[in-house]
């Protein structure tokens, strides 16, 4: 059963190697874990190691599907962002870790840095520290859920759920939409929604 660890560790690199949608490393590494009674502290450091290679993997080839897909004053945004991102090393640290700590998509994130050509020490490190983190609280937190199924399922519709989803929709969104040079160079928020050709 030990190869299911590793089954673990490459699906984490799959999903978050892929720039669209797709589920996040926790989930598959809680699915898993539930389904094949794994230990969690094994999982866990696996679900992350694995992501971070998918992320570091992605933005090495992002640049060419961002020139295909993404406007130019929008990859001009993205490799702004990313040269900030390289700028300071304990600040871009800092960023990574806190964006990488929230329930957010890092994808606008690694497509940042891999369009800017940021230095992979300026994001990996701080990325497997809060994907770890986040992690932890998501499969605990699913460990607890399949544990509690029937109490918990009353809740799962409940207002403080869909607003925490439209919260982070709404969050996503600004991340993407929002004229990173505009707001670092000017100070002034505004927002472009026609990001794609």
């Amino acid at each position: 059963m030990t190869w299911l660890y590793g089954v673990v560790f490459l699906s984490a690199l799959t999903v978050d190697i892929i720039p669209l949608i797709a589920p996040s490393a926790w989930m598959v590494g809680l699915v898993l874990l539930v389904k094949f009674h794994l230990h969690p502290w094994i999982v866990l450091p696996l679900c992350a190691s694995g992501s971070t290679l998918g992320r570091y993997l992605m933005s090495l080839y992002i640049p060419r599907f961002a020139g295909l897909f993404i406007k130019r004053h929008k990859t001009d945004e993205l490799k702004f962002l990313g040269k900030k991102l390289s700028q300071n090393l304990w600040q871009s640290w800092l960023f990574v870790f806190i964006y990488s700590v929230t329930p957010l998509s890092t994808t606008a994130l690694f497509t940042a840095a891999g369009v800017a050509k940021v230095k992979p020490s300026h994001t990996l490190p701080p990325y497997f520290c809060g994907k770890f983190l986040s992690d932890a609280v998501m499969i605990f937190s699913g460990l607890y859920a399949v544990a509690n199924f029937k109490s918990l399922v009353q809740g799962t519709y409940s207002p403080k759920a869909i607003a925490a989803l439209v919260l982070g929709c709404a969050v996503l969104a600004g991340f993407l939409f929002l004229d990173w040079r505009a707001l670092l160079e000017r100070k002034k928020f505004t927002f472009n929604f026609r990001i794609w050709k």
